[in-house]
């Protein structure tokens, strides 16, 4: 043994004498920064490396998947992000992906319907149904699934600090297809905490967010069983500028927060934990996305198991779903973002993911043309159909590369997560702006190597064609906002008056509770057809409104 490792030497010796005289003499890092070597060996792995870090896929600590077979089993699902205009719109196109291959949907909301806000609300001029669809009361989500079966498909809803309001409508039009909750899958973005750190689309302060957020993970463990009541969100905090630490990081300790949180209201980890998901960004940086991914399941296991005292193996797993970067789109020469968005759809898969988005060519630009949309779920096809990259598990499991960066992502996490300790925790990092500071200087310094010219952009920095042909994009008009605004004055025409401001007040009182979970009383004003915006107005009463402080 002693003669073989010291061969290994010799021949590492020789190798590094002639890499001396021929490697471009130039420092290379990730877009995170971590320090990359020019060639890795076994030396990089420490010993015992496979049976305490790797192990096998479905195996503590998970790191190579959390399934046993994985894709030779089943393969991820395809759920292409879609929404735009009014529920007329969204639902063609969802019968069109439907049609086209896809198994599940997952629904864009307009700026609007996000920030809490009525098509007819002053506030929401010029933004009706601009960057999803509009929903306003049950009678939107009503057409949004007509003629889709909600007990057969799978849906996802990207929407946090309304989203009680938008799960109880998909409750309701459930209901009236005669699908009772115990048949529901999918999932409810709810994750309140990076839209402090991130997205910025927040209505009322931290805690009593908080409260609603575990009204739902509480109200779905007890009678949604098939539903993920949040979907702990790393994709918004990499689209603000984070880079894959940062997004690796903030995201657990954003789900580790929701955990603790939920464990204080009462309810045992193995209760609930089986149906927490997660939402992560695969970002262009190939090798970087793939090793995050193994590096966050690991972690996740670990912390659960040792923390929270979770004893279900379904507890530990951490199961995400993806989408392609789309901050790494650019403008010019849009038809590089097919190559770009089909890397990183091959880094997420390489990476285990369980579903996955992959970006339209033409999103930089506007929502997605149909042409467009079907390109991007061609592309995920073509990974699983083509490329052989599901036919075996965890392909690059093994790597000295791979493992050396997936065990340096997970050591500059807990970094991460000892300064965020140090700081009282999630909410009070937040309130000290901690993590907005952390993530735009990574911004700042992503800007720097790129006018240092130490990183290349095709098409923006380097390689640019002043002859470029315009695209054609998607565009939705004036028009639609006008018909919008004229339902909601017919649904308030048309609804029991006395029923929803009776509704409305059982809600406030409801929320003036501190032990209430407001889901039950929500889904009976939306079911008397109080709009969003009403619902919104009536719980902002009794909470407030957040202002965040600034920060620079």
């Amino acid at each position: 043994m002693v003669k073989v490792v010291a061969r290994a030497q010799d021949a590492r010796a020789d190798w590094e004498n002639a890499y001396a005289g021929r490697g471009k003499p130039r420092d290379a890092e990730t877009i995170s920064g971590v320090p990359l070597k020019p060639l890795y060996d076994p030396s990089d792995i420490p010993a015992g490396h496979f049976e305490e870090r790797e192990g096998y896929p479905g195996v503590f600590p998970y790191t190579r998947g959390v399934y046993p077979s994985m894709y030779r089993d089943k393969l991820w699902t395809m759920r292409q992000f879609s929404g735009f205009g009014s529920a007329e719109d969204t639902n063609a196109r969802y019968k069109f992906l439907l049609a086209h291959g896809q198994d599940g949907l997952s629904v864009a909301f307009d700026m609007p319907t996000l920030m809490g806000r009525d098509s007819d609300d002053s506030h929401s001029a010029g933004e009706v149904g601009r960057c999803g669809v509009a929903i306003d009361s049950l009678r939107d989500m009503e057409i949004l699934f007509d003629g889709i079966d909600l007990g057969q498909i799978t849906t996802s809803m990207t929407i946090n600090s309304p989203a009680p309001i938008l799960f109880a409508m998909y409750l309701a039009v459930a209901e009236k297809q005669g699908n009772g909750p115990e048949k529901l899958g999918g999932t409810i973005q709810n994750d309140i905490l990076k839209e402090y750190i991130a997205q910025k689309e927040y209505l009322y302060p931290p805690l009593p967010s908080m409260r609603l957020a575990v009204d739902i993970i509480e109200y779905c463990t007890e009678r949604v069983p098939r539903w993920h009541p949040v979907s702990i969100s790393g994709y918004h905090i990499r689209e603000a500028g984070s880079d894959a630490v940062q997004e690796l990081a903030f995201t657990l300790a954003d789900g580790f927060e929701y955990v603790r949180a939920t464990v204080e209201r009462g309810l045992h980890v193995d209760t609930f934990a089986p149906r927490l998901s997660f939402f992560f960004d695969s970002h262009i940086d190939f090798f970087e996305e793939i090793a995050k991914f193994r590096a966050a399941r690991r972690i996740y296991a670990r912390v659960m198991r040792d923390r929270f005292g979770a004893t279900k193996e379904k507890s530990m797993l951490m199961r995400f779903h993806t989408q392609t970067a789309g901050v790494s789109l650019t403008a010019q020469q849009p038809l590089n973002n097919v190559a770009r968005t089909a890397l990183e759809a091959l880094a997420a898969v390489l990476g285990g993911t369980q579903s996955l988005h992959t970006n339209a060519l033409d999103e930089v630009l506007a929502l997605p043309t149909a042409r467009a949309a079907e390109v991007a779920l061609r592309t995920q096809q073509v990974i699983a159909h083509e490329t052989g990259a599901a036919n075996v598990i965890d392909p690059l499991g093994g790597s000295y590369f791979v493992e050396a960066l997936t065990d340096e992502m997970e050591r500059r996490a807990q970094e991460y997560f000892d300064r965020i300790d140090e700081l009282g925790g999630v909410v009070p990092a937040i309130e000290h702006g901690f993590f907005q500071r952390e993530i735009a200087e990574a911004s700042y310094r992503f800007e720097r190597k790129l006018n240092e010219n130490k990183r290349v952009i095709v098409g923006v920095t380097d390689f640019v064609d002043e002859d470029e042909e315009e695209i054609d994009v998607l565009r939705i008009t004036q028009e639609m906002e006008e018909t919008q605004k004229e339902r909601i004055a017919a649904v308030k025409r048309e609804r029991d008056s006395t029923a929803v401001s009776r509704t409305l007040r059982d809600l406030e009182a409801a929320a003036r509770r501190d032990g209430d979970n407001l889901i039950p009383t929500i889904l009976e004003a939306v079911k008397a057809y109080a709009t969003e915006g009403e619902i919104i107005d009536t719980l902002r009463q009794v909470f407030g409104e957040y202002r965040e402080p600034a920060l620079f």
